[in-house]
């Protein structure tokens, strides 16, 4: 049998086209052994063929575009041609090239294919060619994700076989291979020029809802016999514009149901997927799930520590849908507790896990002998077992020895090699350990119920990677190679926090993940991938680079991005005219420094803990010499002296500002320095002569924004990619803050959705974001999970208000009312709606802010989370239950309307 690759595409100078492939004659999958297409300068085609036995089978192929000596390999998955030998004796492949960083890309993911355009039940092709066709058949084969479930695709042609033209003949097409359509057809009259297009076929109403624009396709002459001919059509030419949906943000802990035990749980989730139908919403986001119990106390509410990438949180956990209590004081106690908790505002964290903990430790022990004898049960056991016993054994251990760290534990129990003699059924303690593969079970069970009910529903339901790992994890524990434990990871100052946010997670050993193809990544998206169809990357320039922070630093300011290429003393004293270790890189602290950060206690300052040197330069005494060591000193302050906390906070604050008043941080290299970050703020800086801050400026605007762009642009395409291509989810990157030139570049050619957000916006030189200037492949949002509500922002400052008011809602002259009302609100979100952006998604509460007998009354209680405050209590609550807000029909109504009213489906 022969088989015929053709290929429309134009090349330019120094290209040409490759397929490579399963086949001997294609590589074999090796890019240096691919099949070189040879052009054909009548057609404008890249053609080539080959010989294939005459027995049935398959092949998988791909287009390579040789650029020089570079590969470009195109988009998508590996093309498949199913054959049979004995029924045609030439196959003519009629493909297009699938160009990577294309839009309608983005439509092949999960978010589409599983939930938004998921096709509930396979229809087949309402025609087929002959089994015993001896002339000419035609397959067509269009990829075409973006089909409601309600319709299928169809052609329609010239030809009498596709209709003549007439919309009540067409051939519909089967989506058993969604999402590509196909069918095969025997032409009426094969010798002569077909012209066809596709359609969107309603099959309740029988008429065709709505036909591809352009040009008609055609179909060339054929006449040879036994000939299939695959026309791998490339795009449904849509009319209406790219797709646009809208969603809602809430964390799942913030879910208020009248079932829950005072925090949201994962069957809450289907509540509000109801409600997402209900208002015309096709998305719902949440932060992240995973477990964060390292303390048992309110510390764990933070959702970015987890002590397993993997393992879920318990406090999702519904305990009715378990089992019910068979001991009736245990329900009494059980509907007591959920009345009580029910009935408070916020999640008060640590009674409600504690009563999680006593009412599953009572399920467990209820329904072991059930439970281990499931299969469910150990089949899930089988399945995740590389993470799942580790994390029971880690789990056990911490209770047992009252912390998470790890280095804590006893010497024999700190290997993580233990870990799967310890679980063993036969040991004696293992209902330590069997009470965690117990809850993780029915979490996983719990969460794969909502999410697919999300799916039926045609709503997808959106995740959140956190960038950093908990230095007392089951990760750190297991795979410590994998990370600088003797690092932090954070953020550089921004407009959350003027000094930089230390997250104290370790950093990424990328060269080490790098040995074994990102193995635990792929794992950790996998794993993912299971409860999600849409993934949000926090902090996604973390993978071009990180902001690095040294060990004995408690603030942000100190550090440095990692990778980078720092400043050589010889390149500093070039560019600066000189070079003073002790003038650029130790604190610089005089004594009017002194009396303007500690006013009337100057003295008392200097002398606990400065030692004067020559001509008024003061220097902090050997005990305090960085923040790590001033935080120790004070936490005992604190401790002996509880009722001055707070003095001895503002003490410990003023001597953190005295550490960060250095220029040049030292690098890990000897002689190498980074410039101290917003260093022109610094005391040290504006006390320099004029001459050398001029000069010190343009070398940090070039260290900054100039110097590294290349290289990072390098480390994003190096590291990106196995991460973003582990699965098929959408993924969209929160790239706020500090963002280097090429990250844009980089994630649109990756496919990943960046973030807008109004109020951050990610040009410089303006002041506020404009959401119809959002590129598609972007998610448009009035704010975040780490801001004020739209609410809370109208009044941290009126000048910005007004300015807001006049220049974005373009009420020119006018003064902006003192709150933010249901119709300012209701403007904004009009705005976000109107986006080209393929996602508008709204925080809950700023959709509640449209009416204002529903918001909450004091809008300072619906932030998430204060960025600035490392110690933030991680409590907000939905004030209302969602049973409701399903019930309040108008307001559901009105955005509805809004939704459909902007084009959004």
């Amino acid at each position: 049998m022969i088989l015929r690759f053709s290929l429309p595409y134009r090349t330019t100078w120094g290209q040409r086209l490759l397929v490579c492939g399963s086949e001997p004659s294609l590589g074999q999958w090796a890019a240096d052994q691919a099949l070189a297409l040879h052009y054909d300068e009548a057609t404008g085609h890249w053609q080539h063929e080959i010989d294939l036995p005459n027995a049935s089978g398959a092949i998988h192929y791909k287009y390579i575009l040789m650029e020089f000596d570079t590969l470009h390999w195109e988009w998508g998955p590996n093309r498949t041609l199913e054959y049979d030998g004995g029924q045609y004796e030439v196959v003519e492949l009629k493909d297009y090239w699938r160009p990577p960083a294309e839009p309608e890309n983005e439509l092949v993911t999960a978010a589409f294919t599983q939930a938004l355009m998921r096709r509930l039940t396979a229809e087949a092709s309402s025609s087929s060619a002959p089994a015993t066709a001896d002339g000419p058949v035609v397959r067509f084969q269009l990829l075409a994700p973006r089909v409601d479930p309600r319709y299928q695709v169809c052609v329609l042609g010239s030809d009498s076989a596709l209709g003549a033209w007439e919309a009540s003949n067409v051939l519909v097409l089967s989506d058993e291979q969604y999402p590509t359509w196909t069918a095969d057809l025997a032409l009426a009259q094969p010798n002569q020029t077909t012209r066809y297009k596709y359609g969107i076929w309603d099959p309740q109403a029988q008429q065709i809802v709505e036909l591809e624009g352009g040009d008609d396709r055609l179909i060339q002459p054929q006449t040879e016999a036994k000939t299939l001919q695959v026309l791998a059509d490339e795009r449904f030419r849509y009319t209406t514009g790219h797709w646009r949906g809208a969603g809602v943000a809430l964390p799942v802990f913030a879910l208020r149901s009248e079932r829950g035990l005072g925090v949201g749980e994962f069957p809450d989730l289907k509540l509000l997927v109801d409600w997402a139908v209900a208002t015309g919403l096709k998305l719902v986001q949440v932060l992240p799930i995973n477990d964060t119990t390292a303390t048992h106390t309110w510390v764990d509410s933070y959702p970015y520590a987890a002590i397993s990438v993997f393992a879920l949180h318990p406090q999702y956990l519904n305990l009715e849908a378990v089992a019910e209590l068979t001991n009736p004081a245990d329900r009494e106690e059980l509907a007591r507790l959920r009345t009580e908790l029910n009935g408070r505002d916020f999640v008060d964290y640590e009674p409600v896990m504690q009563a999680k903990w006593k009412f599953i430790k009572l399920l467990y022990q209820q329904e072991k002998a059930r439970f281990l004898a499931d299969p469910e049960f150990l089949a899930f056991r089988e399945e995740q077992k590389s993470w799942l016993v580790p994390y029971a054994a880690f789990s056990a251990l911490r209770d047992r020895f009252g912390t998470a760290d790890f280095n804590q534990w006893p010497e024999e129990y700190r290997t993580p090699k233990l870990a799967t003699e310890l679980t063993r059924e036969d040991q004696p303690d293992f209902d330590e350990f069997g009470l965690h593969f117990f809850t993780q079970f029915h979490l996983d069970k719990q969460l794969l119920d909502a999410v697919e009910y999300a799916r039926h529903k045609g709503v997808v339901v959106k995740g959140d990677l956190p960038i950093g790992i908990y230095r007392h994890s089951v990760d750190a524990w297991t795979q410590p190679e994998l990370y600088h434990m003797d690092r932090q990871a954070g953020a550089p100052p921004d407009d959350f926090s003027l000094t930089g946010q230390n997250w104290r997670f370790p950093t990424y050993n990328w060269e080490r993940m790098a040995e074994d193809d990102y193995t635990w990544w792929k794992q950790r998206m996998g794993h993912l991938a299971r409860y999600f169809d849409m993934l949000r990357i926090d902090h996604i320039l973390g993978f071009f680079r990180i902001w690095e922070i040294p060990g004995h630093s408690v603030e942000g300011l100190l550090g440095h991005f990692a990778p980078a290429l720092p400043l050589h003393r010889h390149e500093i004293e070039q560019r600066i005219g000189w070079f003073d270790y002790g003038r650029l890189c130790e604190p610089y602290i005089r004594w009017h420094m002194l009396t303007d950060l500690f006013r009337e206690q100057a003295q008392a300052v200097y002398e606990e803990f400065l030692d004067a040197t020559d001509h008024g330069v003061f220097r902090l005494k050997e005990y305090v010499r960085t923040q790590r060591q001033i935080e120790d000193v004070f936490e005992q302050k604190i401790k002996a002296d509880p009722s001055n906390a707070e003095h001895y906070r503002w003490l410990r604050t003023n001597l953190y500002k005295l550490t960060n008043e250095v220029l040049f941080v030292p690098a890990d290299e000897p002689d190498f320095y980074h410039p101290r970050i917003t260093l022109h703020l610094s005391v040290s800086f504006r006390e320099l002569d004029e001459h050398t801050r001029h000069r010190l400026k343009e070398l940090y605007d070039d260290f900054f924004y100039r110097r590294h762009e290349e290289f990072w642009r390098e480390q994003g395409l190096v590291k990106l990619p196995p991460v973003r291509y582990a699965t098929n989810m959408l993924i969209a990157g929160e790239d706020l803050g500090m963002v280097p030139a090429s990250v844009p570049g980089v994630m649109r050619d990756l496919g990943m959705l960046g973030l807008n957000i109004q109020r951050m916006p990610s040009d410089p030189q303006v002041e506020f974001g404009n959401p119809a200037t959002a590129p598609y492949l972007s998610v448009v949002s009035p704010g975040s999970h780490d801001m004020s509500t739209l609410r809370g922002w109208w009044e941290e400052d009126r000048t910005l208000t007004q300015r807001f008011f006049e220049h974005q809602l373009g009420h020119w002259g006018q003064h902006a009312p003192y709150y933010c009302e249901p119709w300012v609100v209701r403007e904004i979100i009009e705005q976000h709606l109107a986006s080209p952006a393929m996602w508008a998604i709204f925080p809950l509460q700023d959709l509640l802010a449209l009416d204002a007998q529903l918001r909450r009354e004091n809008p300072l209680e619906e932030q998430i989370n204060v960025p600035a405050n490392p110690q933030h209590f991680w409590k907000y609550r939905l004030h209302l239950p969602l049973e409701k807000l399903l019930n309040e029909v108008e307001f559901n109504k009105e955005i509805e309307a809004l939704v459909k009213d902007k084009g959004r489906k």
